[in-house]
């Protein structure tokens, strides 16, 4: 399995109204889509699911999981952002 740093972080928003979070590994964002994803799932959300699978086991690059990852965050309403500095 091979957990490495995203190029770009990105920042979500958790579930607690004004907390957010700065996603920066691969099986963290894994493990996030696992375990703490909001309800909405919809087909960004397990093309996620599948990239980040395959960014752990070698056969795809850490950008596609990123942007994969990014894309659900965005169908979940939950991206704020991407990069190091969140203001």
């Amino acid at each position: 399995m091979r957990d490495e740093n995203f190029d770009i972080p990105v920042t979500i928003e958790t579930s607690q109204t004004g907390r957010y979070l700065t996603v920066t590994r691969t099986a963290q964002a894994a493990s996030l889509l696992l375990e703490k994803w909001p309800t909405t799932r919809g087909p960004k959300y397990r093309a996620a699911l599948k990239a980040m699978r395959d960014v752990l086991e070698q056969r795809k690059t850490v950008s596609v999981g990123r942007k994969a990852f990014t894309a659900a965050a965005k169908e979940a309403d939950v991206f704020v952002r991407e990069g190091r500095d969140f203001a």
